[in-house]
C-alpha cells in the first residue's frame, strides 16, 4: 500500500519561491530523513502535509487518496518550535491532545502513561511543562505526537539540541514506529544521525529535491573518495595529479575527491613514486560529505 506521496508541489511567499515541484515518497515502514540548508524548504513542505499551508500547486496523497482532514487526523506532527502548555501538567496535556485526536478519555489517559513510561518519564506525569529540563520536554513533546498511534509521523528538527542519551532513545522510538508499520519523515541537520537511523533520505536545496534514495545507494552513486597517506614525502607530490581535488590535508595524510575520469592506480602509482605508502584507502563518501557536494 502507498504511504505518503508528494508530487509537484509548489509554494510561493510574494517574490520568494519557497518549493519548486517538490517531490517525495514515505512508504508504510520507512524512515526517511529530510535534509537540506536552513531556508530550502523543510518546514514548508512538512506545513503543507499536515495542512497548516496550502501548495500553490501539486498533490499530497496518502495510500492512493487525496490528503484530506480526516486523513490528517492520523498525523503525529512535532513542529520545530515546541508547542507545549508550560503551566499544563504532563499528563492532563497528553490525555487533553490524545482526546482532540478521537480517542477517549479512558484510551487517552492509558496512552499517556503507557508513552511517559516508554519515554522514561512517568515519574513526571503530574509536573508542569515548564518545570522539566529541555531533554524532557523533548520527551513529552514527542509523546504528545505518538499519543494516538499515527500512521504518518512528520518531526521537524526533533534531535536539535539533545545529549546523546534522549538522542538514543528518540531513534530507538522511531524505529519501533516504523516496525508496527507506521511512515516516518523527519527532519534534521545531525547528518550522522540520519545515515544511522534512515531507510532512505531526501536532500532538498533551494526548493528543489536534488538527490533522494537509500543511503548506501546515494553514497555509492557520489564521487569517489581515496585517502593516502606517504611517509616523509613531500606533500606537493600531489599537486601533479589530474581528475582529482584535495579536500583535505593531514600530515602525510591526503585526502581526495576523484573526477569521473580519475584513475586510482594512477594516485597509487604517483604516492608510491613519492615515497613509502602506508595508507591507501578508496571509499564512497559520508552523508555528510556527500550533502557537501550537493548543496555546497
Amino acid at each position: 500500500m502507498d504511504g505518503l506521496r508528494l508530487t509537484g508541489i509548489r509554494r510561493s511567499f510574494g517574490e520568494l519561491v519557497a518549493l519548486d515541484g517538490v517531490g517525495l515518497e514515505v512508504p508504510p515502514g520507512r524512515i526517511a530523513g529530510f535534509v537540506g540548508r536552513n531556508g530550502a524548504g523543510k518546514t514548508t513542505t512538512m506545513r503543507i502535509v499536515c495542512g497548516l499551508l496550502e501548495p500553490d500547486a501539486g498533490d499530497v496523497r496518502w495510500a492512493g487518496a487525496p490528503a484530506d482532514a480526516e486523513m490528517r487526523r492520523r498525523i503525529g506532527y512535532m513542529p520545530e518550535e515546541r508547542g507545549l502548555y508550560p503551566k499544563m501538567r504532563v499528563g492532563d496535556q497528553l490525555e487533553y491532545l490524545g482526546a482532540l485526536h478521537g480517542l477517549t478519555r479512558a484510551e487517552a489517559r492509558a496512552a499517556a502513561r503507557a508513552w511517559l513510561d516508554r519515554l522514561g518519564i512517568a515519574d513526571r506525569e503530574d509536573a508542569r511543562a515548564e518545570e522539566l529540563s529541555q531533554g524532557n520536554q523533548q520527551r513529552v513533546q514527542l509523546a504528545t505526537t505518538l499519543v494516538h498511534r499515527p500512521a504518518l509521523l512528520i518531526l521537524d528538527e526533533p534531535f536539535a539540541g539533545l545529549d546523546p542519551i534522549v538522542t538514543d532513545v528518540l531513534a530507538d522510538v522511531l524505529r519501533e514506529e516504523a516496525a508496527r508499520g507506521a511512515a516516518v519523515l523527519f527532519s534534521s541537520h545531525q547528518l550522522d544521525v540520519v545515515e544511522r537511523l534512515c531507510d532512505v533520505v531526501v536532500v532538498i536545496d533551494r526548493g528543489r529535491v536534488v538527490a533522494d534514495g537509500a543511503v548506501p545507494d546515494l553514497r555509492a552513486g557520489g564521487p569517489r573518495h581515496v585517502r593516502v597517506r606517504v611517509a616523509g614525502a613531500d606533500p606537493t607530490w600531489v599537486d601533479a595529479l589530474g581528475d582529482v581535488r584535495v579536500v583535505e590535508r593531514e600530515g602525510d595524510a591526503v585526502s581526495l575527491v576523484l573526477d569521473d575520469h580519475a584513475d586510482p592506480q594512477a594516485i597509487l602509482d604517483a604516492a608510491r613514486a613519492a615515497g613509502r605508502v602506508t595508507e591507501y584507502v578508496e571509499q564512497h563518501p559520508s552523508l555528510t560529505e556527500l550533502f557537501r557536494e550537493l548543496v555546497g
